[in-house]
Parts: C-alpha cells; structure tokens; sequence
C-alpha cells in the first residue's frame, strides 16, 4: 500500500521547522506536545527515516528533514487555498499592515502576492518601521495587522510567528581591542534589538561608541561586513561574511510576533491575512 501524507502530520511538522521548539510548536498547532510527538513518529515511519535532531535546547532538520520541509511547503499551500475555494467567499475591503524593515522583502516578495492574487478586491497598504513603533501604531488603532518582534517572555504563543535568537556579530575579520570603546551598528529607536545590546552592555559595564545608526537592516549588514562594527542579529541571518561573537554578552530569544488592531471589530480581510501570514511567514 502506498503511503499517504497526511496534511494535520505536515502542518506539526512545519510549526516544530518554525519555531524549533515542541512546546512552542504544540501551542502554535493547539495540540499537546504528547499529540505532537506522536505525529512526528508518525510522519518518520512515513518519511523512512529521522527528520529531527533533538537536544535540551531545541529542534534542528536532518537533511532528510529539511528536504521534506522544501518538498510539502506547496502542499499545504494548496490544500489551503482549496479550503478557501470551496467557501467561496469573495473578500473586499482594506488592510493596513505593518512590518520591520528587516522582515518586509520576505513578506511583500513572498507572501502578499499570492494573496492579492486571491483576493484582488482587497487593497493593501503596507508601512515598514521599528518594531516599537509598529506596536504603537496597533495600539493606536492606525494599522489592522503587524508584525513585530519582543523579548520572548512578553509574547503570547498564540501570536506567535517563529521564534529568532539574537546573536553578536561582526566582519569575519574583525578583531576587538579591548582598550577601546565597542563599535556598534544600531538599529532606529524604538528598536527591541538596539534596546538588548544597549541594556546588555550596560550591566556588564561594557563601553562602546555609535558608528551607525539606521532604519535600513540592508545598510546596518554592510556596515557590519564592511568591519566597521558589530550589531545583533538573527542567528539565521548571518552571513558567510560575518562570525558569532561568542565573547559579548548572551541575549535571550525573541518571538516574532502578529498584532491585530484595536479598531473596533477585525475585518474578514484582515483575518484571512492574518491566517496566511501565520502559515507561510518564515525567517
């Protein structure tokens, strides 16, 4: 009998991709984490081998995992747009969203095409700043929908996107002298980031100096490339031409989060991309 992929084993497995944790993955999928684990073996036998590495601190893809992830990404794609189809609702109206400039090529290049493809009476406008800055807009009721990241204790599983941890880095051939101040890249104020390296240096009584401060994440990567400086960063952002500076100080994980606005009732547009933005954002 041939196998057969079974779509609630997928989406365990895409949300354990995700976020690299089981609890986090059982909350985000509203299973067990027993449930989930159960679903993996499940999927395993089906795959023919092992799909996950698993230690005390989190989950990483075997090779034969990561291209079971590449290979069902369509899959769930398409059994979702089906379900839609067969709503047959023809959404109208407009979303607001924000997004930071780090995440936003991956969005607006990835995301909301196909989702204006499906909904072409839905208008979007899309606004890219600082986290905190998005946070306040939501909660200012001037935008439907944003993604924003924050430290991880202060997010809800169930506005979680994926969780990221923040790493030091510099060029590949940077070389710190101690005697003298840190060279930072920074990001714009409000900025969760730039708020954990100041507060992380500080408690260490470490000194340091701005070379940059900048809105643009594309700019601040070149600065840091370049040698110029150190800045943090997802840990799955480094480039080949940067290194992990293990010396400075630990910062915890962060959770990329999805807010919904405060402007009276939520909108069905607004809902429906919402949904896509939970299952197809990734880092």
């Amino acid at each position: 009998m041939s196998s057969v992929l079974d779509i609630d084993l997928l989406r365990t497995f895409h949300a354990i991709a995700r976020f690299g944790r089981f609890r986090t993955a059982a909350e985000f999928v509203n299973r067990s984490p027993a449930a989930v684990s159960i679903h993996i073996q499940r999927l395993e036998a089906i795959a023919g081998g092992r799909l996950l590495d698993r230690d005390n601190q989190s989950v990483t893809l075997t090779a034969l995992g990561k291209r079971l992830l590449s290979t069902t990404g369509e899959i769930l794609a398409a059994h979702d747009r089906a379900i839609e189809a067969m709503h047959g609702k023809s959404l109208a109206g407009r979303v607001l969203v924000g997004i930071p400039d780090e995440y936003a090529a991956h969005v607006v290049q990835d995301i909301l095409p196909e989702f204006a493809a499906s909904w072409p009476n839905v208008v979007l406008e899309v606004k890219t700043a600082p986290s905190y800055k998005l946070r306040d807009q939501i909660n200012r009721g001037k935008l439907d929908l944003a993604i924003v990241v924050q430290p991880s204790h202060e997010v809800a599983a169930a506005d979680l996107l994926t969780v990221t941890t923040p790493v030091w880095v510099g060029s590949t051939t940077f070389a710190r002298d101690e005697s003298a101040p840190l060279p930072l890249a920074l990001y714009a104020e409000p900025c969760p980031y730039r708020a954990a390296m100041m507060s992380a240096l500080e408690s260490e009584g470490r000194r340091w100096r701005v070379i940059l401060d900048s809105g643009s994440t594309q700019v601040i990567k070149a600065c840091v490339e370049s040698g110029l400086a150190v800045t943090l960063l997802d840990r799955a952002r480094v480039t080949a031409n940067m290194r992990v500076l293990d010396e400075l100080p630990v910062i915890a994980d962060h959770g990329v989060t999805l807010m919904r606005g405060t402007r009276g009732r939520t909108t069905e547009a607004a809902e429906v991309l919402a949904k896509a933005l939970r299952q197809k954002f990734r880092l």
